[in-house]
């Protein structure tokens, strides 16, 4: 089991992220919340992995923070709930967020996720409401900051739209979502940010 990766980072498209570790290039999956946190392209970081093993695909996940990991093994226990939707969860809301939601059993919130129907909500609330309570408020354990330069080719724009889809969104939703806010001026990243925000509010 692969437990930490440090090394630079070569490429970042949401949620894909390419990171040269000692002259090996992993490819990684990430949440939005992590990629918040991620330094430029070019620069050195330090992620917590997980692998998950299919039949047809060995796929690294990578978190800045070891509470977000821990969140997103508890999300792949629940039933119903896979790796793409436990990091789509991991994309609209922070740990602690999430954690709220589930104390409160605000199904409203969670709903507003795509892939999450009324249901998995329930389900989510059920089966993890014993085992957030050690999710901190504000929590430390991230080793990976900085600056948040996307390393994508198209405009920011046209990175968010992608980005958005890539988490579960369908094209319209998403162009929609980004159309819905003031982009001018900011990154890929910021830009995903500020419409995962305006939807679960």
């Amino acid at each position: 089991m692969i437990g930490l990766l440090r090394g630079r980072i070569l490429g970042k498209q949401p949620p894909q992220l390419l990171l040269d570790v000692q002259g090996v290039g992993y490819e990684l999956e990430a949440p939005m919340t992590t990629f918040y946190d991620l330094p430029a392209v070019g620069e050195e970081v330090t992620l917590f992995p997980h692998l998950a093993v299919r039949e047809d695909a060995h796929t690294l996940y990578a978190f800045a923070k070891l509470s977000d990991r821990d969140l997103f093994r508890s999300l792949l226990r629940v039933n119903g709930v896979g790796a793409k939707l436990a990091l789509t969860i991991l994309s609209g809301m922070d740990g602690p967020s999430f954690a709220r939601c589930v104390q409160e059993s605000d199904t409203a919130a969670l709903v507003r996720l795509p892939g999450v129907g009324k249901k998995t909500a329930e389900r989510l609330i059920i089966e993890l409401r014993d085992r957030l309570d050690a999710v901190p408020a504000g929590d430390s354990t991230s080793l990976a900051s900085g600056s948040t330069q996307a390393g994508g080719q198209g405009s920011p724009v046209e990175e968010a739209v992608t980005a958005l889809v890539g988490l579960g969104y369908k094209p319209n939703e998403a162009s929609r979502m980004v159309r819905a806010i003031d982009a001018t001026e900011l990154n890929s990243e910021e830009i995903i940010r500020q419409a995962l925000q305006a939807t679960i509010q």
